[in-house]
């Protein structure tokens, strides 16, 4: 606040530190003063601290202060809360090079006075009061049999090549002190690791997307990279710090559906706008899943190529309030018909889809497979590149992410993707199948 203050405040400000002995020399390393929210650690009963945020959010200065309040006392000389430090990273080059000696490391963070030494030959560092904090490789797990801690900072832990078995490992060093902690600094993955982690009842987290750093990164940098990753998948792991989950054994991979993007919208043979209405509504009721794709031929008559086009998916509404968006959703986008599971309310789905267009094209359809049988040819179409999106469809994409040929892995009920089923079965598979039904020719005699 001050900082964007206007001149006369910041420089009354500064002048009064003038008065205070040491203040104004004290200033740049007094973390708190300078902190993110999501930099400092809750408050509460935590054991671990994990700090989620997107590329360049300050989540290594975050673990380096960390550290540095864990082993300083009140005077350079007096003893802090911890003793002996595990500094833990991927690679003992990544420790020494972004933990240690990196330009939001330990040693740039430290005051002269309480700048650690740091000792080569056995990859250590230590405080001026005693405090020592020692490199460690997850890459090398067997490496922390032995040694024993009363703090560790674990950095990039979602990249760790062998993620579990060097965690398992670290847990039984910290067996010093009255409570041993860790912070863990991550650019969010898709690793069992850190869902366990962040799913444990002692672990604490903040979050924050690259853009909470803005003061302190190139303008070039960020308006790059959002141009470039802007609404991807990606963009929402290395940017906004999101976890993006996908469960084992996955219909359909994050890779996957990066590589089907579009830009362009051709001339389409065939619109649908498909319809997984809910059986009731009100808050906490599933959502009534609403996709538009559509389908043009490319060669032979039976090579078609689909497109997704919209998610127009709605939650908690009346059956009222959703035929509306359907239906405003076909004459946006010059829909031929309107697809609609009847399973849930039958002959009722129709009916209030005529209360708002009398004349509206209705294809019912009835589900007598499971929800996974019937998504898996449709993810064989994106397997041999037949789907593409027309942008990004993120609510939608997480659950095509989490489902499997065991079912869907993901919390509710995964009704945009029924939806999208629904829509490709219509424009894509059910023709691939009257294409198939064998022809009977009429020979004139």
């Amino acid at each position: 606040m001050i900082a964007s203050g206007p001149v006369a405040e910041k420089e009354a400000f500064l002048k009064s530190l003038e008065e205070v002995p040491g203040a104004l020399l004290a200033l740049p390393y007094l973390f708190e003063f300078w902190a993110h929210p999501h930099q400092l650690p809750p408050k509460g009963n935590w054991r671990v601290w994990v700090v989620l945020g997107g590329r360049g959010a300050g989540k290594t200065r975050a673990g380096a202060e960390w550290v540095r309040t864990m082993v300083e006392g009140s005077r350079p000389l007096d003893k802090g809360a911890a003793r002996r430090v595990a500094l833990v990273g991927e690679t003992l080059d990544q420790v020494r090079e972004v933990m240690i000696f990196g330009d939001s490391g330990i040693l740039a963070c430290s005051p002269p006075d309480r700048r650690p030494d740091w000792l080569a030959t056995r990859r250590m560092l230590r405080w001026p009061n005693g405090a020592e904090a020692v490199a460690c490789s997850a890459h090398d797990p067997e490496s922390l049999r032995g040694p024993q801690f009363d703090a560790a900072w674990v950095d990039e832990f979602a990249k760790w090549k062998r993620a579990q078995e060097a965690w398992d490992m670290l847990q039984f060093t910290l067996r010093l002190g009255k409570d041993p902690r860790m912070c863990v600094t991550t650019t969010p993955r898709n690793l069992k690791t850190l869902r366990n982690l962040l799913a444990a009842p002692s672990t604490a987290v903040t979050r924050a997307p690259t853009e909470a750093n803005r003061a302190y990164l190139a303008s070039s940098f960020l308006d790059e990279v959002r141009a470039r990753y802007a609404g991807t998948r990606l963009g929402r792991q290395e940017l906004d710090g999101d976890l993006l989950e996908q469960a084992e054994g996955a219909l359909w991979s994050m890779e996957a559906l990066e590589a089907a993007r579009c830009t362009e919208v051709p001339a389409f043979d065939r619109i649908v706008v498909a319809v997984d209405p809910t059986a009731s509504s009100g808050k906490g009721s599933d959502a009534c899943g609403i996709v538009v794709a559509g389908v043009v031929s490319v060669g032979p008559p039976q090579d078609w190529r689909a497109m997704v086009l919209e998610d127009c998916t709605l939650q908690g509404v009346s059956p009222l309030v959703w035929a509306r968006r359907a239906i405003t959703a076909m004459e946006r986008w010059g829909a031929h018909a309107l697809v609609a599971e009847v399973n849930q309310g039958g002959d009722m789905v129709e009916a209030v889809l005529r209360q708002v267009d009398p004349m509206v094209p209705v294809v019912r359809v009835h589900a007598s497979k499971s929800k996974s049988a019937r998504a898996e040819p449709v993810a064989a179409l994106y397997e041999q590149g037949r789907v593409t999106h027309y942008g990004v469809f993120n609510a939608l994409e997480d659950e095509m992410c989490q489902m499997t040929r065991l079912g869907y892995q993901g919390s509710g009920s995964p009704d945009r993707l029924d939806a999208l089923v629904w829509a490709l079965t219509d424009l894509v598979i059910s023709r691939a199948a009257e294409w198939r039904v064998p022809r009977i020719r009429t020979v004139a005699r």
